[in-house]
């Protein structure tokens, strides 16, 4: 009566819902006698994790057959848009008692499932409402039902495999039990020795379960172990080939070692008892080191933590050292320059007064100047004491302060007679071309010196001959740039 009543439901049941969504660059068809209870947006699962929703429903029709519904759903989650395969099982599952379903894939292993790819009927399975069977048992249904299986039956005679067809989709659980039984059928010898077998090592695990159970334990941790070094493991695996072939001659040789090796066993043999005292004294001073080996242990623990959290360090300073060839090599050619004192600038006879003795590099007896850190030094030193005189009474000043009408700093040219007098007097001379001075300004637009070219229109003038220096002051011609700054210090340091 139950096979009735399931062909029954599966008949009546071939309907489909059509509607509209949108699907991503990933979907799947799936091909289904009924889309019962499946809405837009619902639930489509691989392996029992969510991976997307159903999109879209549309009815496909043939003049041969009764109508199929068109399941379409977009994988919207990481990981899941290429585990399904063309042998994939999708079947219409419910999610609650309040009428929800959703679609369950299992992936398969046979090839790929390509982008846009369909699930064939052959594959998949739909559902019976709940709702639906237990209408079954309440009137008018139940009279109606009796007159639909009467007809039905009338209907499907002469047609087996049609209903045999439709019973394994109409019920997962048929199709499923059914394949089962196939494959046990095909084992039933290989079944047969695994129970005997099955048999003997229980009774035997039993009588060692406590063995059983650590070796389960230790298990796990090599496992993770493993698990963590599976790079490792891999390579050394690549490499065990390697390492075979080349250990066949050192077993070679040491099958000869082991056979020469007699009378070294004879000798130990007689040194056994010897041996034996000692290891028996050694037993405590193990003990004894038993607490320094449990502090070394304690200690261990924050070193290795601390060695974890300085493994970003340890990558930084990795970086840092395939790019420090490019700069140390500049660096340490500038230091041992500076260090050299053959590449002193000029010869000083204080240098070698001052240099150090040998072995030193830079230890001299010809003379020579100073090297480049002495020079970097002496600056610091001879700048303290051109500017702190010193004796045997005390200290000496040697820089003052006075503030003059030269003393605020100007940077517009001369318009009128006293800016232009300032102008004479307190003019710091920086060289014969000073653009909006003594010469035209580029910069201003518009200008002469702005529309020539740099070469064109720079003027060629002479110093003025009101320069303050010395040579001004004695009446001398306007000297040349380099003494014209000599002489502007002059000015300014007095005489």
């Amino acid at each position: 009566m139950a096979a009735v009543v399931v062909v029954g439901l599966g008949v009546l049941a071939l309907t489909g819902a059509s509607g509209s969504g949108a699907g991503d660059a990933r979907t799947v068809h799936m091909v289904f006698d009924n889309a019962f209870g499946l809405v837009e947006g619902g639930d489509f699962r691989i392996g029992g994790v969510r991976a997307g929703q159903t999109t879209k429903f549309s009815i496909k029709t043939s003049r041969t057959g009764p109508p199929k519904a068109i399941v379409t759903a977009r994988l919207n989650r990481a990981g899941f848009g290429k585990t399904l395969r063309r042998d994939a099982r999708c079947t219409i599952r419910p999610q609650s008692l309040v009428g929800e379903y959703f679609v369950d894939c299992q992936p398969g292993s046979g090839a790929r499932l390509a982008d846009g790819g369909t699930i064939g009927l052959a594959n998949n399975a739909g559902t019976i409402p709940q709702d639906l069977v237990n209408d079954i048992l309440r009137r008018p249904a139940r009279e109606r039902l009796r007159l639909f299986v009467a007809s039905l039956g009338t209907g499907l005679a002469g047609r087996p495999t049609d209903l045999q067809a439709v019973l394994r989709r109409a019920w997962p659980g048929l199709r499923e039990t059914r394949r089962t039984l196939g494959i046990l059928g095909r084992q039933n010898q290989t079944l047969k020795q695994f129970i005997t077998d099955a048999d003997t090592i229980v009774t035997r695990v039993e009588a060692r379960k406590h063995d059983v159970t650590r070796f389960i334990r230790d298990s796990r941790g090599a496992a993770e172990t493993g698990a963590s070094r599976r790079v490792q493991l891999r390579d050394a695996t690549r490499r065990l080939p390697g390492l075979l072939r080349e250990l066949r001659p050192s077993m070679a040789q040491l099958s000869g070692l082991a056979r020469e090796g007699g009378p070294l066993a004879d000798d130990l043999r007689v040194s056994a008892p010897a041996a034996t005292t000692l290891l028996r004294r050694t037993g405590p001073f193990a003990r004894s080191a038993l607490p320094a080996l449990r502090g070394l242990g304690k200690a261990a623990r924050p070193a290795l933590q601390a060695l974890r959290e300085s493994r970003s360090e340890l990558a930084n300073l990795r970086s840092l050292g395939r790019q420090a060839p490019a700069t140390a090599k500049p660096l340490r050619q500038l230091l041992q320059s500076l260090d050299d004192r053959r590449h002193a600038v000029d010869a000083d006879p204080r240098g070698r007064v001052t240099a150090p003795p040998a072995p030193d590099p830079t230890h001299t007896d010809s003379g020579g100047g100073f090297t480049g850190f002495e020079s970097i030094a002496n600056y610091f030193f001879w700048q303290a004491m051109t500017t702190n005189g010193f004796d045997a009474i005390g200290h000496q000043l040697r820089v003052g302060a006075t503030v003059t009408k030269c003393s605020p700093y100007r940077n517009t040219p001369p318009t009128d007679a006293d800016s232009q007098q300032l102008f004479k007097d307190c003019n710091s001379w920086l060289g014969p071309h000073q653009p909006g001075i003594n010469a035209p300004d580029p910069s201003v637009p518009g200008s002469t010196a702005a529309r020539a070219s740099a070469d064109a229109a720079r003027p060629k003038v002479s110093a003025p001959a009101s320069l303050p220096g010395p040579a001004a002051r004695k009446g001398a011609s306007a000297p040349s740039s380099p003494k014209a700054v000599s002489g502007a210090l002059d000015y300014l340091l007095g005489p």
